[in-house]
Parts: C-alpha cells; sequence; structure tokens
C-alpha cells in the first residue's frame, strides 16, 4: 500500500515549530469492550491520526524538537510489533519497520519498548507536550514516566520541568482545513447529502424511525463511509423537539414531521446535516409557517458566516429572524428588541446556531479569543443550524404543538464568502414536495 505521508510530516513539522523545544507524547485511542470478547469498532484518537495518519489501536507518536542547531527533530511511532499468529485471528499488522517507511516517521519501535525508550527521551527536555486528561491511565503513566527521569538528576539528568496540554497547540492547527481536509469533507457531504434524499423518497406514514435510519446507514456504507459520525438521530412527531433524541424506534404517523440529524464519517472527517419534512410528503400550513421562518433564519445566518464577521454574527443573525417569526405565530410577545432582551424565545429555541465541524463533529478551536468572539476565516468550516421546538403548553395554539423543525448545513469559510457543502440536500418546502411525490 502506498501512503502519501507529505500532509502528516508537514502537519508533524509545524507541530514541532510551534513548539520550540520539548517532547510531545501522543497516544492515540484505546479499544473499548463492547461485552463478553468483542470490542466496538475502532476509531483512532483524532489528533494522533492527524498528525500519523497511522490508523492502527496501541500505538503512540513521539514528537522530539531540536534543543539546538546541531540536533535535528524527530518523530517517532510506536505500535505494535508484527505478530503472525494474532494476524490469523485479527487481520494484518504493520509493524514498526513497514511503519517507518510507509508514514515518513525517523525511528519506529514496539510498543512494548515505549517506557523504556521514554524515559531516555525524555532527559534534558526542558518541556513535556500531552493531552492532559486525555485518560487517567494515560496520566498516571505519564506521572510515573517523569518520575522515573527525575530519579536520574543525581547523574546529571532533568526531568521536564512543565507539562503543557499539547491540544492548545494541536488546535488552533485543526482549525483551519488544508486542501485534502476540504476535499475529503466535500466527499463526505456529498455522500451525506445523497443518504437524506434518499430518506425523504422512502418515508411514509406506517414505517418506524429504525426503518428510515438504516437507509441512511445503506447509503453511508455503499458510498465508502463504513460509519455515521455520530448516532444518527430520526425523530418524528413530538420526538424531533428533543434535541438529542437517539431512540429511533417510533412508527411515523400521517400528518407528522420527521427531523433527521444523520451525516457519515470519512476517512477520519464527519459531515452534519439536518433536514426535517413530513412523513406524507406535504406540509401542513401551520407546518409550512414555521418551517419557512427557521428556512429564512438559516438563510440569514449562512450570509453572516463570511470573513471578518465574528463566530456569533451568524447565530445573532438567525435569532433575529426567528424572534420575529415566533411574533408573528403569537408563540412571544413584545417586539423583537424585548424578547431577545428577556430571552423567552429559549423555550423554543434553546441552542445557538453552529459548531466548528472536522474531523470530531463538535470539532476543536477556540470560539473565542480572551474575551471576545474570534472572527471568521478563510479555512474555517462550521455547521449553520437553527431550529424550533414547539411542545404543547397552555400558551401555544394547538395547531403548533409538537412540531420539532430543524435545518442543518456544513459551510466554509472561503476568501470570498462562503460554500456550503451540503447545499444538494434538499430544503425548500416545493423541492421536499417534489421529490417526495
Amino acid at each position: 500500500m502506498t501512503i502519501d505521508t507529505t500532509i502528516y510530516t508537514q502537519r508533524r513539522a509545524h507541530l514541532l515549530e510551534k513548539m520550540q523545544h520539548g517532547i510531545a507524547i501522543i497516544p492515540t485511542a484505546p479499544e473499548v469492550a463492547r461485552n463478553g470478547d468483542t470490542h466496538y469498532g475502532y476509531r483512532y484518537d483524532s489528533n494522533f491520526y492527524y498528525l500519523s495518519g497511522f490508523i492502527e489501536p496501541e500505538a503512540v507518536l513521539v514528537l522530539v524538537a531540536s534543543q539546538d542547531v546541531q540536533s535535528q527533530p524527530q518523530s517517532i511511532l510506536f505500535c505494535r510489533e508484527k505478530n503472525p499468529e494474532r494476524e490469523v485471528w485479527d487481520g494484518y499488522r504493520v509493524g514498526p519497520d513497514a511503519a517507518k517507511e510507509q508514514f515518513g516517521f525517523d525511528a519506529a519501535y514496539s510498543i512494548a519498548q515505549l517506557d523504556e525508550k521514554l524515559t531516555e527521551l525524555m532527559g534534558d527536555q526542558p518541556a513535556l507536550f500531552y493531552p492532559l486528561g486525555f485518560d487517567a491511565a494515560w496520566d498516571q503513566r505519564i506521572i510515573k514516566l517523569r518520575g522515573a527521569v527525575q530519579a536520574k538528576m543525581r547523574s546529571g539528568i532533568r526531568a521536564p520541568d512543565e507539562i503543557r496540554d499539547v491540544r492548545a497547540l494541536l488546535d488552533e492547527m485543526r482549525l483551519f482545513k488544508d486542501d485534502h481536509e476540504l476535499g475529503t469533507m466535500c466527499r463526505a457531504a456529498a455522500i451525506s447529502t445523497q443518504a437524506h434524499r434518499r430518506a425523504m423518497q422512502f418515508t411514509r406514514p406506517g414505517q418506524f424511525e429504525y426503518q428510515v435510519e438504516a437507509e441512511l446507514l445503506h447509503e453511508f456504507c455503499r458510498h465508502g463511509a463504513r460509519h455515521p459520525a455520530y448516532t444518527s438521530i430520526v425523530a418524528g412527531g413530538a420526538n424531533a423537539c428533543v434535541l438529542h433524541y437517539v431512540g429511533n424506534d417510533t412508527m411515523l404517523k400521517d400528518g407528522d414531521l420527521l427531523l433527521i440529524d444523520a451525516g457519515c464519517e470519512l476517512d477520519g472527517y464527519a459531515s452534519d446535516i439536518t433536514r426535517t419534512f413530513p412523513v406524507n410528503g406535504r406540509f401542513s400550513a401551520a407546518q409550512k409557517d414555521v418551517y419557512e421562518i427557521v428556512l429564512a433564519a438559516q438563510a440569514a445566518a449562512i450570509f453572516a458566516a463570511r470573513p471578518g464577521n465574528t463566530w456569533d454574527a451568524p447565530h445573532n443573525a438567525a435569532l433575529r429572524v426567528l424572534v420575529q417569526g415566533f411574533i408573528d405565530l403569537k408563540l412571544c410577545r413584545g417586539s423583537v428588541d424585548a424578547v431577545l432582551e428577556s430571552e423567552s424565545y429559549k423555550k423554543f429555541y434553546m441552542h445557538r446556531t453552529g459548531h466548528w465541524l472536522g474531523m470530531d463533529v463538535h470539532d476543536v478551536g477556540d470560539y473565542k479569543i480572551g474575551s471576545d468572539w474570534r472572527a471568521l476565516q478563510s479555512g474555517m468550516v462550521l455547521t449553520v443550524e437553527p431550529g424550533c421546538y414547539i411542545r404543547p403548553a397552555d400558551d401555544v395554539p394547538p395547531a403548533l404543538w409538537n412540531i420539532g423543525i430543524r435545518i442543518e448545513d456544513d459551510v466554509v469559510i472561503t476568501a470570498q464568502g462562503n460554500e456550503v457543502l451540503t447545499i444538494a440536500a434538499p430544503k425548500s418546502v416545493a423541492e421536499i414536495e417534489e421529490l417526495m411525490k
């Protein structure tokens, strides 16, 4: 197998430059038992994969910054040894020798040598960069290893004086997507878009939510996206008013709406789409009124998602449209400014309008710099997802009861404005009703 290691070697070099000095230790994620002797499907740690491209468990990346002009930075992988017997049962292992060549590391060793080698590599390093809190057992292991180095002090060897969270550096790197990442995210978005189209065409009264979910998963998998990026939300009727509903076991009723929040993961990168549509293929008058308000709020938010605007600009733009709509529907009373000040709108819209998107669905990266919302810049990817959730209440018109609507797209900030990666998933009333005929 030929692997283009350029992007990973460049990322490691960039991190080493940002570290300036010291040693970084970045473990991948552990395998997790599901029951008995079976495990959940393995998913590597995002930071580890971002820097290595290596997908096997039981692996650790170590980066050593150069301490002077005579020394060179090092990129070292620790991974499982080749084991023909285990490979009969569990499949191919790359092994240290092949990993060094295939993935462009300066050195690679057996994971069994990790503690011994780390005790050597940590010596006389001024700082240790490590994902603090990543795993309690790993935290204890790192402390123990540092103690082993500290015990050599009489031999003139010093342990790192400080431990810094390496994620502070990595989060900022991962926030800005390169062309390779954007290409992968574009493909993931296209697969998820097709899955939502398939779900709309499949849905009809009398089906169960899990049957629609199966159509989504089928479409993901048949295009090479083996896993959803998160547990799919397939919420009919009143279930759509539960923000993180994942039961997906209720029968779909004629006259109800169906909210689907689902996206695939492709080559480590997530997509995230929400569409809401009528189970029977036709919006009622009340459903259409609420839907058009949410759709207009999303359009306003997407327009505000452009370089130079701050992170909260799309949320604020959506919020003003939603609040005016809530007033028009007699869900809220007073002026737009008065409703915003009182926050009475939160009864029907209680979340913000988006989040960063990348290797993680809620991807890394600060939303504020100091106390100020950060400015949007080219290369950032975010979701735009306003919604409205109306539960039965005495002060709510009965025609609006149990209407839950969210519309979500994946948006890349570009130098000129933005690009909506998921635009092909139908979202106007006319587009949805035409597709569902």
